[in-house]
């Protein structure tokens, strides 16, 4: 008896492995972020079904911070629907409301806003479904916030140091850094790029870095904008 448990550790992924699997991906979202600019309290995003069948959506809002859930802090927003069903080649208006309170109210809020797809049951008992979950960001802007997130990426602030390019936000607002390389000399260096915050500090790993810390380099990046496309900057390090 001591071999069995091993034995029907081993054999459950095999069996998951040799199952038939159905996967779902029928609804699209009508856009890559959600944007509350205050004193506005609602915005909305399209929710369309292009699969051939009747589905049931659930959406839901967590906080950023991965170590939080919905669960261990009260988020400020409300979703309606929250769960619904939505016919074959069908669409819906997903509206999320800000309770007027919860939201920091210094710098520019992020959350997620989480759409699932529940596939109907399959007749077949021997397949194994999966449902397919869309993550989009929002965004919280409170009233009489300086400058703007437009002119944010123009704010950031370039340096590299011993563990690779440190960027510093000074701004309000969340810069999305989608693509990002260093120049040095003749030299180009791919930077690992990630959501900078408003007021803090970091430091990106620098692909093959062979410059030393009295290098000047130029840095060449990608931002997400409010409509989901890329505007381009550029920017020396000091």
């Amino acid at each position: 008896m001591t071999f069995l448990f091993p034995l029907i550790r081993l054999a459950l992924p095999v069996a998951l492995l040799l199952a038939p699997v159905m996967s779902h991906g029928a609804i699209t979202l009508g856009g890559t972020r959600l944007i509350f600019t205050a004193p506005s309290k609602e915005s909305s995003i399209l929710v369309k079904n292009q699969g051939a069948q009747d589905i049931m959506i659930q959406s839901w809002i967590d906080p950023d911070d991965v170590s939080e859930t919905a669960q261990d802090r009260e988020m400020p927003f409300a979703i309606t629907p929250a769960l619904s069903r939505l016919g074959s080649n069908r669409q819906q208006l997903l509206r999320v409301f800000y309770y007027g309170k919860g939201a920091n109210q210094q710098q520019e809020s992020v959350y997620w806003l989480s759409v699932q797809e529940i596939p109907p049951k399959s007749a077949d008992e021997n397949i194994l479904q999966i449902a397919l979950r869309q993550k989009i960001k929002v965004f919280y802007r409170p009233v009489g916030l300086p400058g703007s997130a437009a002119e944010a990426p123009k704010q950031l602030q370039w340096k590299i140091n011993a563990k690779g390019l440190e960027v510093t936000n000074p701004s309000a607002f969340h810069v999305s850094l989608s693509s990002l390389k260093l120049g040095v000399g003749s030299l180009t260096y791919r930077v690992k790029e990630r959501m900078i915050k408003p007021g803090s500090t970091v430091t990106l790993p620098i692909s093959g870095w062979q410059g030393t810390l009295s290098s000047t380099g130029t840095v060449e990046f990608e931002c997400v904008n409010d409509y989901g496309g890329l505007d381009k900057f550029t920017a020396v390090t000091r």
